[in-house]
């Protein structure tokens, strides 16, 4: 068995890992997970080819697993054995498994030995993607998930109200993430770290989309961030990158969850945004 990849596009690590493999060629098969369906687990379904030069549209879909693949799997003691926690993104590869989409990128990058500005062996350099991997988990994650939950997901995927005051707070610490996204990290620079693309703006890139699949216009009034957005675009392709996005930028459309899914989710989700 080559390298496995579970994902969910829904999920923003997990486009960062589908972008990366797939813009480096990496071949990999992909076992498609439904956080919407049974939690912010997984719930698999069909399966498309990862392999680097094949087409991912309808046409290239196949059946994930055979007769496994079927609502709930993320919760049987199989995936337990990918992932103890039952999250996406996860690995395996041959008889290792490795969790969190950082780790993943690492690992990814080192094995298939893909182009150094990803990730630079100068030491410099590579502390400076350190310095944003380390940064970005509690800081722009956070508000770009918040942002998501609190205008869509809350009100149209769970049926529950969010408040204009939370709302509006939650859209300004948002705004005050992106300032400082420009001030300490774009600066004046091409992209976050230096002149070339580097896995910080590929994971901030995958963050962003989570407002902007929310309808937030957060480009808007920031030429800078709005450059640096266009740069990255063309940096991994704007086909992959559209197809990497398709499923969040279609948020606002998700149609009510289940009743059982939704009793499932809330608690979860709650903790979660806190």
């Amino acid at each position: 068995m080559g390298l496995e990849l579970y994902l969910d596009l829904l999920s923003q690590p997990c486009r960062a890992v589908y972008i990366f493999a797939k813009r480096n060629g990496i071949p990999f098969e992909l076992r498609p997970v439904e956080l919407r369906k049974g939690g912010l687990g997984l719930g698999l379904g069909p399966e498309g080819s990862g392999r680097p030069n094949t087409a991912q549209g309808d046409a290239g879909r196949q059946p994930l697993l055979g007769a496994r693949a079927e609502k709930g799997q993320h919760l049987s003691d199989a995936f337990a054995q990918v992932n103890p926690l039952k999250k996406v993104p996860a690995l395996r590869d041959g008889d290792f498994t490795l969790t969190e989409s950082v780790a993943i990128l690492l690992y990814l990058n080192r094995k298939y030995k893909v182009p150094d500005h990803w990730y630079p062996q100068d030491l410099q350099a590579c502390a400076r993607v350190d310095e944003y991997l380390a940064w970005q988990h509690t800081t722009l994650r956070r508000n770009c998930l918040r942002a998501l939950w609190h205008k869509v997901m809350f009100p149209v995927f769970l049926g529950e109200p969010v408040s204009p005051e939370m709302l509006a707070a939650t859209l300004a610490e948002l705004d005050a993430t992106l300032q400082l996204l420009e001030d300490k990290f774009l600066q004046n620079k091409a992209f976050l770290t230096g002149p070339h693309i580097s896995l910080a703006d590929l994971i901030a890139i995958t963050e962003l989309m989570h407002p902007v699949g929310a309808g937030c216009q957060i480009f808007e009034g920031r030429p800078k961030l709005a450059a640096w957005r266009r740069r990255v675009e063309a940096a991994v392709g704007e086909d992959l990158f559209q197809e990497a996005h398709e499923v969040i930028l279609k948020a606002k459309d998700s149609p009510p969850a289940d009743p059982i899914i939704k009793q499932k989710l809330m608690p979860r989700v709650l903790a979660m945004i806190q």
